[in-house]
């Protein structure tokens, strides 16, 4: 997931393309400051960047993945938090062929998940896994054991979140994870493929 605060002097999209060259398998553009021009704008320099190799999502933002579709950028989806626009409203916005994925954080919201439609919802982000600066109102850090305890009542993938770094990576996939999605440890890194790879590495080893 992208931080543009964290990315400093660097272009977001190539922070992107390094995460990706380093193993990245989707990217998330995300920023909570940025006017919708300018979200836009970001949204289709990362698809531009890493789109034909990976699927590019942007947070939160149905109307900017739409708009950057009729723009003709390779956008891959949205995710979505408990707050935002409704899983189901986004759904019937975005199409059948994209990509949605919904935040949780609660026994309550993985059954609410699970009760919606076949094919509403593509995967779960559950965290967050530990406190992090990225999101000052991230829900009740989970812990990796909380974490699979959620993982085992769902039939949805779920992808983990939150304060994530690359010793939490191992333990996480056998926790349960799909995945994990991390923002400083490749946004913040002095190199981000480095990063990407090392964190690739923990999961495939």
């Amino acid at each position: 997931m992208t931080d543009t605060r964290q990315c400093g002097s660097r272009a977001v999209a190539a922070v992107a393309a390094a995460a990706v060259a380093g193993g990245a398998t989707m990217v998330q553009v995300r920023n909570k400051e940025a006017s919708a021009r300018d979200l836009l704008q970001l949204l289709v320099a990362v698809a531009e960047s890493v789109g034909h190799r990976v699927p590019v999502l942007v947070d939160d933002r149905v109307d900017i993945f739409l708009a950057a579709q009729a723009a003709g950028a390779q956008v891959a989806g949205v995710h979505v938090g408990q707050s935002d626009l409704p899983v189901e409203l986004a759904r019937a916005l975005v199409g059948p062929e994209a990509i949605i994925g919904l935040s949780a954080a609660t026994d309550n919201e993985v059954r609410a998940a699970h009760r919606l439609p076949a094919g509403t919802v593509d995967y779960l982000g559950v965290g967050a896994i530990h406190a992090t600066a990225t999101k000052a109102d991230h829900p009740e850090p989970l812990g990796i054991n909380r974490f699979g305890v959620l993982v085992a009542a769902s039939t949805l993938p779920c992808v983990a979140i939150g304060g994530i770094n690359r010793v939490d990576v191992r333990p996480l996939r056998d926790a349960g994870a799909a995945g994990v999605a991390v923002v400083s440890a490749v946004c913040a890194s002095d190199d981000p493929r480095v990063a990407a790879q090392g964190l690739k590495e923990e999961w495939c080893s």
